[in-house]
């Protein structure tokens, strides 16, 4: 006789502008936090501008600098069928939020964008700010909000399936 076991598995999108610095760093934290038997994690860009390109060496380094290894991740465009595959998408700022919430086909999809911020009481704005044109303590300052932002995302996420 066989047996199939099937696992539900729960599938996490961050999404920025490019894809290549808050989103790529958010996957990369987030992954860290969490089994990869049990979540999928994943990014991707509202934009167009660096599809198939590394995350930016700052986001690289930075993520490095925490034993995390982003190196190996590539840019893309966010989908209409990122609606059907992950169960909830994260927006790092307001414009990408409204942008995928104008992407909505329907409640459903509404209901899976969250602005990431949004999963942490004390946090003084609602928006990651982008580092793209900042030097690389922008990108430290980045780190440090999604670190404890995915921490607490990953203690709902361990809570939700014990």
């Amino acid at each position: 006789m066989i047996s199939i076991v099937y696992i539900l598995m729960t599938k996490i999108l961050m999404v920025c502008l490019g894809n290549i610095c808050r989103s790529p760093l958010a996957e990369g934290i987030l992954k860290s936090k969490l089994s990869p038997d049990m979540f999928v994690v994943d990014s991707a860009g509202t934009s167009n501008y660096h599809i198939g390109q590394f995350p930016d060496s700052r986001s690289i380094q930075i993520a490095k600098r925490h034993t995390i290894d982003i190196s190996n991740q590539r840019g893309r465009q966010f989908k209409i069928s990122d609606f059907d595959t992950y169960d909830v998408i994260y927006a790092m700022d307001t414009s990408n939020y409204q942008y995928l919430k104008g992407k909505a086909r329907t409640n459903v999809d509404q209901n899976k964008i969250k602005l990431i911020l949004t999963e942490m009481d004390n946090m003084p704005t609602r928006d990651v700010p982008d580092p793209y044109y900042s030097g690389v303590d922008g990108f430290l300052e980045v780190f440090e909000m999604l670190d404890v932002v995915c921490d607490n995302i990953a203690a709902k996420l361990l809570s939700n399936n014990t």
